[in-house]
């Protein structure tokens, strides 16, 4: 018998997070939501909107090139 441990194929392997687009229009929604109850300061909200007008501008562009 060998010593040491042998791998568990149900374990998860390092590998880089699963982000997708769907995942980036939860966010953006999240922000929406989030803004409209205002969980946000007013020194807070230019750099929420400009990351907010980031994402709609990449998730259009992502739109634009499956279409």
């Amino acid at each position: 018998a060998q010593s040491g441990t042998v791998p568990n194929p149900a374990q998860p392997t390092n590998a880089a997070p699963d982000l997708n687009v769907s995942d980036l229009n939860a966010v953006k929604s999240i922000i929406d939501i989030a803004t409209q109850r205002g969980a946000f300061r007013a020194n807070e909200l230019e750099a929420v909107g400009k990351t907010f007008n980031k994402l709609n501008e990449f998730l259009d562009s992502v739109g634009a090139k499956e279409q």
